[in-house]
């Protein structure tokens, strides 16, 4: 393809499906004896206090931010464990690295907003498609209002959640760059088109996924509240015992595809 016939009004919609890249993670990293099933985990204090126990580094991603260790740990399976940065292009390119590195079935599990006040704080749910209103996706499929999540690993996450009890909700989640632009118009906009959170990877996640051939599915669990003219934290970071029980859903979900 020319870049006269890639050209359009808009450089996000420039969408090129050449398989290669300037530079591939497969450029700078080489394949190690790490878990093919990982868990990309939000948050940190669940990975602390899990993986000082029970982990062990086996290999750490880099950028400006820092070191990023990839645990590994074992849980009826070796079980890689990463925390996946925050935003579409952070959380992408550990991605891309992750599956470089060997890893082929994910399972990520993070916090959301929701925009629909009767889902309570901690309330767990499946996103089965995220509308890509962030940027990273367009570079992997071509434009498209939404994108989904691998059916394999869906079921997988709803097979542990009935198994254990654990009361969910499959729906479709909302990915934007921009967490202050969330504004009431473009909230209800994404509520009438059947999205019930609001996040800023999933999109991105699930486009690395189906370009690469891997397998990715996320559980998300109720947070804060954009439904109406005034945000409502509802102190969802405050919700520890909610976020250490995700993670161990998310590998079990990951060892069950």
């Amino acid at each position: 393809m020319t870049d006269t016939a890639l050209r359009q009004a808009y450089p996000i919609l420039e969408f090129d499906p050449a398989p290669t890249a300037v530079l591939e993670p497969s450029h700078i990293l080489t394949r190690i004896d790490v878990p093919e099933r990982c868990v990309l985990c939000f948050f940190q204090e669940a990975i602390t206090a899990i993986c000082a126990e029970k982990g062990t580094c086996v290999h750490r991603l880099g950028s400006e931010i820092g070191h990023n260790p990839v645990y590994e740990i074992e849980v009826d399976g070796r079980l890689a464990v990463v925390h996946p940065g925050v935003g579409a292009p952070l959380g992408a390119a550990f991605l891309e690295e992750l599956i470089a590195l060997g890893c082929t079935t994910f399972i990520a599990c993070g916090g959301a907003g929701v925009l629909n006040r009767e889902l309570a704080v901690g309330h767990i749910v499946v996103p089965s498609a995220a509308v890509r209103d962030e940027g990273t996706s367009y570079h992997y499929l071509p434009p498209s209002r939404d994108v989904s999540a691998s059916p394999d690993a869906v079921a997988a996450i709803e097979a542990v959640l009935q198994r254990d009890n654990v009361p969910y909700v499959v729906g479709k989640t909302w990915t934007t760059d921009a967490i202050y632009r969330e504004t009431p118009t473009k909230v209800a906009l994404r509520r009438a088109e059947g999205c019930i959170t609001v996040e800023m990877e999933a999109a991105a996640f699930f486009a690395v996924a189906q370009f690469r051939g891997v397998t990715f599915g996320q559980i998300l669990y109720c947070g804060d509240d954009v439904s109406s003219d005034e945000w409502d934290s509802r102190h969802w970071q405050e919700q520890t015992s909610v976020r250490e029980k995700l993670f161990w859903l998310a590998a079990e979900a990951a060892l069950w595809v």
